[in-house]
């Protein structure tokens, strides 16, 4: 037993405090950072990085965190877990042979940002590639749930408010018609949003291109409800009746295709509400533009548009210890294994999320878009063993 003891790693964690606009979520929340502590890992904090989640420099160091005042003490870790991808003033904090757990969100960066990481020889794994053990994306699928879910309340509150919607309960009332949403696309996003709006009493219509996952949703739902096929004279009438429609198309690459155009808009009722789940794409509605969580919302035609990108930061404490469950039993296998590189040979999903190893592109799509040098991740695991 002690020689296992000693091959595992004592591993120094550091969270930084988020500098993007409007990003209010946290890798790590208290329960976790406990956790780590109690596994012998040393948590850095920087002051505040939490605040914006509602979590206190209190709680993460009553729970065995070390709050530090300044970035650069928490870029001395060995791993640094944080959410938006790191910023040319970050990579500069870099150190060689650290490990860098983000998001990556590559429709927004270039090729110097990825050069910048690599001069640093550091090992970068995106959220959004990480796969668990069902080969699905664990992160993309818990941020589209909430997103999901969070877009039906965003919803009743703009629809009963009486200046952008129609002073209306959303839902169903006894002796009252129920309110229409129309869901355009049927991923998770979509079955989300679904299942909260059948749960206040609304009549959800769902519409999208593949059969197949029109009837997945159903499954998952377990009730049959109205599914269609995007059919523009179909979709045009339901249009007509809604008094919400959720755009929830996902793209694997590039922009959302535009599916509602402004003339089908003016024909809404006016007071409806859109939100469009799909402006991190480009967004699926012809009118739709970027707003904040400051400024969500801006009325066409009548039409209430909600499109603030980044839907989960809307609640970045739920979002946080969602994030926090799937990123703290990975961080334990790292210390478990002896190391980032031994948990890479036996953990395919986690794998797949690494885009840069020691400083090697490791992702063919990335590599290819940016003009980079390409080395296939399992050769290189092959000559570590």
């Amino acid at each position: 037993m002690l020689e296992i003891g000693r091959q595992k790693s004592k591993l120094t964690i550091g969270v930084p405090k988020e500098t993007i606009f409007q990003e209010n979520r946290v890798l790590l929340v208290p329960d976790g950072v406990n956790l780590l502590s109690r596994h012998g890992h040393q948590v850095l904090i920087e002051a505040n990085a939490g605040s914006s989640a509602h979590f206190t420099d209190h709680e993460y160091s009553e729970a065995g965190g070390q709050i530090v005042y300044s970035p650069k003490e928490v870029f001395k870790a060995d791993i640094i877990m944080k959410v938006s991808p790191v910023s040319a003033t970050e990579i500069e904090m870099l150190k060689p042979k650290q490990t860098i757990f983000s998001a990556l969100q590559i429709s927004m960066q270039n090729e110097e940002f990825f050069r910048g990481l690599m001069s640093k020889k550091v090992t970068a794994l995106a959220f959004e590639l990480i796969r668990d053990k069902a080969n699905s994306f664990p992160v993309i699928r818990a941020m589209s749930e909430i997103a999901g879910s969070t877009t039906i309340f965003i919803a009743a509150e703009y629809l009963s408010d009486p200046e952008y919607g129609r002073g209306k309960m959303f839902g169903g009332f006894t002796g009252i018609r129920p309110s229409e949403v129309v869901i355009i696309g049927a991923g998770t996003v979509g079955e989300y949003a679904a299942r909260s709006a059948m749960g206040l009493g609304a009549l959800v219509k769902i519409f999208d291109n593949s059969v197949f996952r029109l009837r997945r949703l159903q499954n998952n739902l377990g009730i049959r409800i109205f599914t269609s096929i995007l059919h523009p004279a179909v979709l045009l009438e339901s249009l007509k009746a809604a008094d919400v429609v959720v755009g929830a198309i996902h793209v694997k690459d590039g922009k959302t295709p535009c599916l509602i155009s402004e003339e089908m808009i003016g024909e809404m009722k006016d007071g409806a509400i859109i939100i469009d789940v799909s402006i991190d794409q480009g967004g699926c509605f012809e009118t739709s533009k970027p707003t904040t969580h400051k400024n969500p919302v801006f009325k066409k035609h009548g039409i209430t548009h909600y499109c603030v990108p980044n839907i989960p930061s809307k609640v970045p404490h739920t979002a946080s210890q969602a994030l926090n469950n799937i990123f703290v039993p990975i961080v334990l296998d790292i210390g478990t294994e002896g190391g980032i590189e031994n948990l890479l040979k036996t953990d395919l999903g986690v794998r797949q999320g690494v885009y840069l190893y020691n400083g090697t592109s490791t992702n063919p799509f990335i590599s290819k878009n940016f003009n980079l040098p390409f080395q296939d991740m399992d050769l290189l695991m092959a000559a570590f063993h």
